[in-house]
């Protein structure tokens, strides 16, 4: 089992950077992925942007590429969402996740999520 605990998302003005943060704990063995994802009120899940646990390879989604870049702490077990020229379209609940085996694609099964945490971004 995984526990993933999110940092506190908040309220910022649209244009401002906000970085979110993600522990994992509990399972031995590193994840092959992990992730980001988001769900607005009354929109889909959306994935925002993933990374491979041993290599580091990246995904964007088109809708934050060139303002989100994720990254993660191997050594802290952790990931990190910075958020960059925020736009009140990206306010939404965030959510960490982590793909305990391999995935072929960012649309793959992500095993353990954490409980979200709000992010509202003001015009």
């Amino acid at each position: 089992q995984v526990q993933l605990v999110e940092s506190w998302g908040g309220l910022v003005q649209a244009g401002c950077s906000l970085s979110l943060s993600c522990s994992a704990s509990g399972r031995t063995a590193s994840p092959y992925a992990m992730a980001w994802f988001r769900q607005a009120l009354g929109k889909e899940r959306e994935i925002v942007a993933g990374i491979t646990w041993t290599t580091g390879d990246t995904y964007h989604g088109d809708s934050v590429k060139g303002r989100f870049i994720i990254s993660r702490d191997k050594a802290k077990n952790m990931v990190y969402l910075q958020m960059n020229s925020l736009k009140p379209e990206d306010t939404a609940v965030y959510y960490c996740a982590a793909a305990a085996k391999y995935i072929s694609t960012w649309y793959g099964t992500f095993d353990y999520w954490g409980q979200g945490t709000q992010v509202t971004v003001s015009s």
